[in-house]
């Protein structure tokens, strides 16, 4: 595998990693937040999903839409959302070496990767604050998994 693809394999694992970490919590555990942090749990990975939504949309050419307005929606939904976006992110490295591509490296995707790093950080500070466990998203437990 190449370097950009464990970058983004990596990417996606943790997201995906934390989301099923969070699908264990209760209704009132995922409205906790920590001052410091973007919101609320729940709150931090809808905005982590439907912003991976938005830079994969650029990164592929799609049009870009607004954010969604409304709840956040539930974390089943946000897990399959999350899933369908690692393999949409396999698609856009299937197309490396075009300009397309070097475009959205450019970008969206440098964008993503640091985006996903803040916002999972974010919710790990939120469970460990409240002394809930907080899983390994860690480059090393990927490499390992």
């Amino acid at each position: 595998m190449d370097h950009l693809g464990r970058i983004v394999g990596y990417h996606a694992w943790a997201v995906l990693r934390l989301i099923d970490r969070c699908l264990e919590l209760t209704p009132e555990q995922l409205e906790l937040s920590t001052p410091g942090t973007y919101g609320s749990i729940h709150a931090t990975l809808a905005h982590l999903v439907g912003s991976d939504g938005w830079f994969l949309s650029g990164a592929l050419g799609e049009e870009l839409g607004p954010p969604p307005q409304g709840p956040p929606p539930s974390l089943t939904f946000l897990r399959a959302e999350a899933e369908r976006q690692a393999g949409r992110w396999r698609e856009l490295l299937d197309r490396e070496g075009t300009a397309e591509m070097a475009h959205a490296v450019g970008s969206f995707l440098t964008q993503a990767i640091h985006h996903g790093a803040e916002h999972r950080t974010h919710v790990c500070s939120v469970l460990g604050a409240h002394g809930l466990e907080v899983p390994d998203v860690s480059g090393w437990a990927y490499l390992s998994s």
